[in-house]
């Protein structure tokens, strides 16, 4: 069995790109095999069969990963995926984003969401550590719920909790957030090369709790995201969190900095799709296999530049609106309310305050 400290994982990228290790999809469906449901109906509702439990070397459509993820929740009325001896019933998922919304800052948000989920998962305890220039997000058992070290539930459960906080945090901060390093209180799971997509590169096994290592000045972020933007984010939740902020996301990452580098102009998506040498039904295509679109990119980059002009410069608000791309301050205006619920000099004369 590996020990702490084991040699980090490897993968190779476009192998692996836009699909999920078979391992995942036993996590998934543990909680419903421990209770002795059968679960070749859940799978066939996300069009797969019982085969791919079978196959450990199988890899499986993140888009069919994601439908079997909301179809078990919403089959069992349980977010916590039958895990755990008490279900997490229906907006437990929304409540935990509600909770860590109102926050000044990330550091905050994460303390506020550790608290709601004390009351939701007596099994499991988040915390965060500042240590110098690093901080840690430490996932604990407050008692051993699962006997086996390795037990299917206790590992996916670790794996899950991991990817939920790191998912809503990402997204309350608009940006994806590194995590340096991971240790797994578990020893190395057959699909841990996956780990390196999902997580880090840098993955170990053995601990005794679960310490997810990000810098520490992370913590300072401020929330980005209001209640205005909560409903777009839930659309299709809790299963797609597993799309976001995959490290594999390489073509958003390209759309972005393309994005960036002609922003004034306004770009297009068929603009885009020149720039990287793909017809615009490709990048359409392959940008919704990552998670996103290039409306989305394009909106996010526009708000968190808008966000920043109006919190650390003294550019005017037509200035703003036409390094955006905005033909009118108008257009510029409507976007800006639709992101915050505010207009751009409420949120400048708010931040400075």
């Amino acid at each position: 069995m590996p020990k702490r400290g084991a040699p980090p994982v490897s993968l190779d990228k476009e192998a692996h790109r836009a699909t999920v290790a078979a391992g995942f999809v036993t996590g998934l469906l543990s909680g419903v095999c421990a209770r002795g449901l059968d679960p070749s109906g859940l799978l066939q509702a996300a069009g797969l069969t019982s085969e791919v439990l079978a196959d450990r070397r199988a890899r499986i459509p993140i888009a069919s990963y994601v439908s079997l993820y909301n179809t078990v929740v919403r089959e069992l009325g349980d977010e916590g995926l039958a895990l755990f001896p008490q279900p997490l019933r229906a907006g437990a998922f929304e409540f935990l984003c509600r909770a860590m919304l109102g926050a000044a800052d990330l550091g905050q948000g994460l303390e506020r969401g550790s608290r709601f989920l004390r009351l939701l998962l007596p099994e499991l305890r988040l915390a965060v550590i500042r240590r110098g220039a690093l901080a840690h997000i430490e996932i604990s058992e407050t008692r051993r719920w699962r006997p086996a070290m390795n037990d299917p539930c206790r590992v996916f459960a670790f794996e899950w909790l991991l990817r939920l906080v790191h998912g809503i945090s990402c997204w309350l901060v608009a940006r994806p957030i590194a995590l340096t390093e991971v240790r797994f209180p578990f020893a190395q799971p057959q699909h841990a090369d996956d780990y390196a997509l999902i997580y880090t590169e840098k993955s170990t096994f053995g601990g005794k709790s679960l310490l997810a290592t990000i810098d520490a000045r992370i913590l300072d972020l401020p929330i980005r995201r209001g209640d205005s933007d909560l409903a777009a984010f839930l659309e299709g939740a809790p299963g797609k969190i597993t799309l976001l902020y995959r490290r594999d996301r390489e073509l958003a990452r390209a759309v972005r900095d393309l994005v960036l580098k002609s922003l004034a102009s306004s770009p297009t998506l068929a603009d885009a799709a020149r720039g990287l040498g793909l017809s615009t039904r490709t990048l359409h295509r392959r940008l919704e296999h990552e998670g996103t679109s290039f409306r989305e990119i394009k909106d996010a980059l526009r708000r968190e530049i808008a966000l920043a002009r109006l919190e650390k410069s003294d550019r005017s608000v037509a200035e703003i609106a036409g390094e955006l791309g905005y033909s009118e301050p108008s257009a510029f205006f409507r976007a800006f309310q639709g992101w915050t619920g505010i207009a751009p000099t409420v949120h400048r004369r708010r931040s400075r305050a």
